[in-house]
C-alpha cells in the first residue's frame, strides 16, 4: 500500500502545510489590520423600510412592549415576536451601520500580507492536486 499525501493523493505534505501557515498568517494580518468603526446610536437610522427611516429608538419601542406582555403572560407569542423581532432588528441595524477600513500602513506591508495570503492558498490547493 503506497503512502498518501495531502488530501489523499499524491500531493506534497510539506506544500500543504508551508501554504496552510501562510493562510493562517497572511489571513490573520489582514484582518488585523481593518478597523472597525460603529455608526450607530440612539436616534440614528438602522436601516430603511420601503423608503421610510427606522431609528434605534424606534425599534427600542416594540420592544418593550413586548417585554411588557412577556412579563405580565409569559405565554404570550405576541410579546415574544415583538421582543425578539425587535433585538434582531437592533443586531441588524448595528451590523449594517458598521464602516470597515484598512489601517495605515505601508505599501510593503500590504504586499507581505498579500503574498502570505494568496501565496499559502496557491501551496495549499497546489498540495491537494495530484503530483505527475
Amino acid at each position: 500500500m503506497a503512502r498518501r499525501g495531502a488530501g489523499g493523493n499524491d500531493g506534497g505534505t510539506g506544500s500543504f502545510l508551508i501554504g496552510l501557515i501562510m493562510m493562517i498568517g497572511g489571513g490573520y494580518l489582514l484582518l488585523n489590520g481593518i478597523v472597525v468603526r460603529p455608526n450607530f446610536g440612539m436616534g440614528s437610522v438602522a436601516f430603511r423600510v420601503a423608503g421610510l427611516p427606522v431609528t434605534s429608538g424606534m425599534i427600542l419601542i416594540p420592544f418593550m412592549f413586548g417585554v411588557g406582555m412577556i412579563f405580565y403572560n409569559a405565554r404570550n407569542w405576541i410579546g415574544w415576536v415583538l421582543a425578539a423581532g425587535s433585538i434582531v432588528a437592533l443586531v441588524f441595524g448595528v451590523i449594517a451601520n458598521m464602516t470597515l477600513q484598512l489601517r495605515g500602513m505601508s505599501a510593503f506591508d500590504l504586499i507581505v500580507i498579500l503574498v502570505l495570503l494568496v501565496g499559502g492558498i496557491g501551496l495549499f490547493l497546489r498540495s491537494l492536486r495530484g503530483a505527475r
